[in-house]
């Protein structure tokens, strides 16, 4: 089975909002040189939570669990800020240096691009965004806690020696297991919450 990258293709079943949400923050132009997709993850949060743990651009380490350390070389962690991140033992790279383009507290929409470091990623940039996910009221239960939809899109070269299938391959894992540790830190954090104040 062909393996899918195509924004439109992963985006057909996902909703007005999200395919919006791509028009207007993941439509990339690429080189001739580039490739570019996208990872869709619904998280059973509200985005204000969910936000709370993006938007901390010092610390990825929180929820992505191939890094295990980060430093900022520049800034505080607003626009404009660079980090050092440290990549886990067993992956090929051991430092990436990442610069913050855009923080919206509002829209819910964070870009980075990738400056330097030890690994195969160049020219990355990256788009997260976070939106709130239609509801289906024949679905939709009273106190039903409201989720979120997290979609992130990137471009980047394809490596010499590589296709863009491999790459677009190896980053979109990347992404996924990313978002899915998103997810999973997240609806833990709010059930403890929720079990603490049922108390």
């Amino acid at each position: 089975m062909k393996l899918v990258y195509n924004p439109n293709q992963i985006l057909a079943e996902r909703g007005n909002t999200a395919q919006g949400m791509a028009r207007q923050y993941h439509s990339h132009h690429l080189l001739p040189n580039q490739c570019s997709s996208l990872v869709v993850q619904t998280i059973k949060a509200p985005v204000a939570q969910v936000w709370s743990m993006v938007r901390r651009f010092d610390q990825p380490q929180c929820y992505k669990m191939f890094i295990c350390g980060c430093t900022l070389r520049r800034g505080k962690g607003g626009v404009g800020s660079i980090r050092e991140v440290n990549i886990v033992s067993g992956l090929p790279a051991e430092t990436s240096f990442e610069r913050l383009d855009k923080l919206d507290d509002d829209l819910h929409v964070m870009r980075f691009s990738v400056i330097g470091g030890d690994h195969r990623l160049v020219n990355y940039h990256s788009t997260l965004t976070l939106h709130e996910e239609e509801e289906e009221e024949e679905e939709e239960e009273d106190g039903e806690v409201r989720k979120t939809v997290a979609i992130e899109s990137y471009v980047v070269d394809v490596p010499d020696g590589n296709s863009e299938e491999e790459t677009c391959y190896f980053v979109n894992n990347i992404i996924g297991f990313n978002l899915r540790a998103l997810a999973a830190v997240t609806e833990t954090r709010r059930l403890k919450a929720t079990n603490f104040n049922s108390v």
